[in-house]
């Protein structure tokens, strides 16, 4: 069980909730990463600065543990244009359901959300279907 890492994993996940708890507290927003990114294409308000801030800090964090820890090696097991597919289908889906793992699975869960635990739960079975097609069925 080489990938199981219940401290960072902890850390990481105690960090998701506070920053979707400031960023609702300081801003009245919920922290959906499709929703933020959303509203830069094209900007219709003037709040595109925490957007930007928010998503520069999620990379910066990510790359902050990656240079501190080294990192994991991450390798893929499919070629790019089925990387592509998959995060065009992950868009579509974010805007068909009104929402991403992250607004509906964190805060929508949190504010006990009618909408967001059926998102969330359609979120983990179709995710558990795929990987069961993919690999089971197509080979992928």
């Amino acid at each position: 069980m080489e990938n199981f890492t219940p401290v960072s994993a902890l850390i990481g996940g105690g960090l998701i909730g506070l920053s979707a708890a400031i960023l609702l507290a300081v801003n009245g927003r919920l922290a959906g990463i499709s929703g933020i990114i959303a509203g830069l294409v094209p900007p219709a308000r003037d709040d595109a600065t925490w957007r930007v801030l928010f998503i520069i800090g999620l990379f910066g964090g990510a790359g902050g543990w990656l240079a501190v820890t080294g990192g994991p090696v991450v390798a893929f097991d499919v070629g790019w244009p089925i990387l592509v597919i998959g995060g065009l289908l992950t868009g579509i889906g974010t805007r068909i359901g009104a929402g991403c793992t992250s607004g509906h699975g964190v805060c929508g869960l949190a504010r006990l959300s009618p909408r967001s635990i059926v998102a969330t739960i359609t979120f983990v079975i179709v995710g558990g279907l795929t990987v069961f097609i993919s690999r089971h069925l197509i080979g992928v």
